[in-house]
C-alpha cells in the first residue's frame, strides 16, 4: 500500500511538470482536461490495487496449500519409512531362517556323507582283512620264541656278503655272494662242499649279466631275486639253470635313497622268503624311517600287497620273516647285543607282548644279513665274514580271531 501511496506521488510531480503556465492555469478546458486525466489515472490505480490484493491472496492460499501437502508429504515419508524399515526387519529374519535350514540340509548331508563314509571304510577294510587271510592263507603257525644257538660254517675274508639255499627246492646247493656289489655267484654242490676246500669238483662260478647291490638276495624255486645295482628300486628275476634274465620290476614305493637298515650301509632293499613266498622289505619315501613290507608274487613279479610297519630302520641290521611275521633285528651301537625289538605280523595275530625278550649270540659287529630258511627252519646269517646258522626255537602260535 505504501508503495502505492509513493508511486501516486510522483505521478502527481511528474504532471505537475508538464502543466501550463500560471497564465493558462484559468482555462476551465484545461482544467476539465487535467481532471478527468487525474480521474483515469486513480481508476487505474484502483484496479491494479485490487489485482495485487487478489493475487497476494490467491499467494496465502497456494503458500498454505503448500504447507498442507508438505506436512502430508513428511507424514507419508514417515509411514514408508516405517513401513521400509519393517519390510527390511521381515527380509531380514527370514533369510535367517533360510540360512538355518540351509544349515540343517547341510549337517544332515555331512552326516549322510560321513555315515556313508564310514560304511565304505568299514566294507574296505573288511575287504582288505578278507584279502590278507586270502594271500596268507598256507598252513603255518610257528611262532618265534628263542635263538637255541649259532654255528659257524665257514669264515672268509669278506665283511659284507650273503649265502643261502634253495627254500623251496629239495636240491642241496649252496650259494655263496660275496660282497655288497658285485655279479659273481659261487655255487657249491653241498654243504660239504662248502666246509672243505679239497673237495672235488669245486664250485661252479656263476657270473650274472647285472650286478647286484646290497646283501638282500634270495633264491626261490631256482631263481636268484637281486637288486639291480645303479636303479633305485629295480628288482631281477635270474634263471640259475638258463642263466638267464628271466623278468624283472620296479618296486612300488622303494624309489627313495633311504637305506632299509641303518647298519647295512650298502642295502636298500632286502628280500626274504618264508613259508607264503616272495617278500621285499624297505624303507620307502614319506614315511619317516619306517620299514615297508611288501608282498610280491614270484611267477609274474607282481606286487601283491603292501604294508607300513611300526618297525623304524633307525638302529637296525637286519631282519627276516618266519610264517608271515616280520622280525627285525636291532644293535643300537652296532657292536651288539643283537636283539629282535620289532615284530610286525599283517594279520594282527601277533604281537611284541607275546614274545619273549629275543636275544642273537653276542657277535663283535652287525650282520650283513639275516634270512629264514623255510625247509630247513634255520637262519641263515653273514657276520664280520662269519657264515653262520642259527637254530631256532618255535612253538604253535594262536590262530586269527
Amino acid at each position: 500500500m505504501l508503495a502505492l501511496q509513493q508511486a501516486s506521488a510522483f505521478l502527481v510531480l511528474f504532471l505537475a511538470a508538464f502543466l501550463p503556465p500560471p497564465q493558462w492555469a484559468q482555462d476551465p478546458a484545461m482544467v476539465h482536461y487535467i481532471y478527468q486525466r487525474f480521474q483515469v489515472l486513480e481508476q487505474g490505480l484502483q484496479k491494479y490495487t485490487q489485482a495485487m490484493r487478489a493475487y497476494i491472496q490467491d499467494f496465502h492460499e497456494f503458500s498454505k496449500n503448500i504447507s498442507v501437502m508438505l506436512g502430508r508429504c513428511q507424514s507419508y515419508t514417515s509411514e514408508y519409512k516405517s513401513a521400509v524399515d519393517n519390510l527390511a526387519l521381515r527380509v531380514e529374519r527370514a533369510q535367517r531362517e533360510i540360512d538355518y535350514l540351509e544349515y540343517l540340509r547341510e549337517a544332515d548331508l555331512c552326516i549322510e556323507s560321513e555315515d556313508k563314509m564310514l560304511a565304505e571304510k568299514l566294507v574296505q577294510e573288511a575287504e582288505e582283512e578278507k584279502k590278507i587271510r586270502n594271500l596268507l592263507n598256507a598252513s603255518c603257525d610257528n611262532l618265534l620264541m628263542g635263538i637255541k644257538s649259532l654255528k659257524i660254517v665257514k669264515k672268509t675274508m669278506d665283511t659284507d656278503g650273503s649265502w643261502m639255499k634253495d627254500s623251496v627246492s629239495d636240491s642241496p646247493k649252496v650259494y655263496f655272494l660275496i660282497g655288497s656289489r658285485n655279479n659273481t655267484v659261487w655255487e657249491f654242490a653241498n654243504m660239504r662242499a662248502l666246509l672243505e676246500d679239497t673237495t672235488k669238483p669245486g664250485p661252479q662260478k656263476l657270473i650274472l649279466t647285472h650286478f647286484w647291490q646290497g646283501t638282500g638276495h634270495v633264491i626261490y624255486k631256482g631263481f636268484l631275486f637281486f637288486h639291480n645295482q645303479g636303479t633305485p628300486n629295480e628288482i631281477i628275476k635270474y634263471n640259475l639253470q638258463k642263466r638267464t634274465v628271466e623278468d624283472r620290476m620296479l618296486l612300488p614305493g622303494a624309489g627313495g635313497q633311504a637305506l632299509v637298515y641303518q647298519h647295512s650301509p650298502s642295502t636298500y632293499i632286502d628280500l626274504a622268503v618264508d613259508e607264503y613266498g616272495l617278500w621285499a622289505i624297505h624303507s620307502g619315501p614319506g614315511i619317516h624311517g619306517h620299514l615297508v613290507l611288501t608282498k610280491i608274487e614270484p611267477d609274474t613279479l607282481g606286487m601283491q600287497h603292501s604294508w607300513d610297519t611300526p618297525c623304524k630302520s633307525q638302529n637296525a641290521e637286519a631282519a627276516f620273516l618266519l610264517c608271515g611275521v616280520l622280525y627285525v633285528v636291532y644293535s643300537f651301537s652296532g657292536h651288539g647285543p643283537h636283539r629282535i625289538t620289532c615284530v610286525y605280523d599283517p594279520r594282527g595275530t601277533v604281537s611284541e607282548e607275546d614274545l619273549p625278550n629275543l636275544f642273537f649270540p653276542r657277535r663283535p659287529r652287525s650282520h650283513s644279513m639275516i634270512h629264514y630258511n623255510a625247509r630247513d627252519k634255520q637262519l641263515y646269517a653273514w657276520n664280520d665274514g662269519n657264515q653262520i646258522i642259527y637254530k631256532l626255537q618255535t612253538k604253535r602260535k594262536q590262530p586269527p580271531k
